[in-house]
């Protein structure tokens, strides 16, 4: 019974994943990042998948669906197949920026092999969605996935509720501040934290992104609540965003 259990630890067969990274390994094979459904966050060795005659070689796409299989017991598995599972079109510009934004907030905030079925199917959505039409709206999809990282990983803030448990008012000014939540203005001290009105909170938490001040104020809550998970480690794609206005 406990080799059974065991080598079922060691080996996954057809796991719905995304790529979310990969670089040189060797002289002809790469490391991988993946995130997959049911196993999370999970590095994995494609031995031989920079050979030209590599099965590996043309699956391994980035924001495209792959059914991945893999064995190994240590951090590092072995990949064993990979197949193209189709269906959404390539990103490009902004939109394949954005993507890269969302990698690499799972790179660095997602503990390994730490399974999180809902936060895989916002990603999932947000790809998805960053691969539609042209001209396509990134800030509300790069916020609602945001706040559904935060929530899987046990960052999540209640923005309906001032930190005295009352509810915010539409028409109230509040204060986020880190470490402690929102506040109402006279409560918070002289220019202390970040100024938010009561619309941008309760539309936030209803994940209603299209008023232009609501956006405006919710990037810069982003920023904040990100940025103090991630301390001094800076996000390569973020500033690249910010230098385009976008992010």
């Amino acid at each position: 019974m406990a080799a059974t259990f065991a080598r079922s630890k060691e080996r996954v067969e057809a796991s719905y994943s995304w790529l979310l990274h990969s670089y040189p390994y060797k002289e002809t094979s790469l490391i991988v990042e993946v995130f997959s459904r049911e196993q999370g966050r999970v590095a994995l060795v494609a031995r031989g998948a920079r050979r030209p005659a590599s099965a590996l070689r043309g699956s391994l796409m980035a924001f495209q669906p792959l059914a991945l299989s893999w064995f190994g017991a240590s951090d590092l598995k072995t990949l064993h197949a990979a197949e193209w599972q189709g269906g959404v079109a390539q990103l490009a510009g902004l939109p394949l920026i954005c993507g890269f934004y969302l990698n690499e907030l799972l790179i660095k905030l997602l503990p390994r092999e730490d399974a999180h079925p809902g936060l895989f199917a916002a990603y999932d959505l947000a790809i998805r969605k960053l691969a539609g039409p042209d001209r396509i709206e990134v800030e509300p999809i790069l916020r609602k996935f945001e706040l559904t990282l935060l929530r899987e990983i046990g960052y999540g803030v209640a923005l309906d509720f001032d930190v005295d448990g009352q509810p915010v008012h539409r028409e109230s000014n509040y204060r986020f501040l880190s470490g402690r939540g929102v506040v109402r203005t006279k409560d918070a001290g002289f220019d202390a934290g970040l100024i938010l009105s009561g619309r941008t909170l309760i539309a936030m938490m209803a994940g209603n992104f299209a008023d232009m001040q609501v956006a405006q104020q919710a990037k810069q809550l982003m920023r904040v609540l990100i940025g103090d998970l991630l301390g001094d480690t800076p996000l390569h794609t973020r500033n690249i965003l910010r230098d385009l206005h976008k992010l």
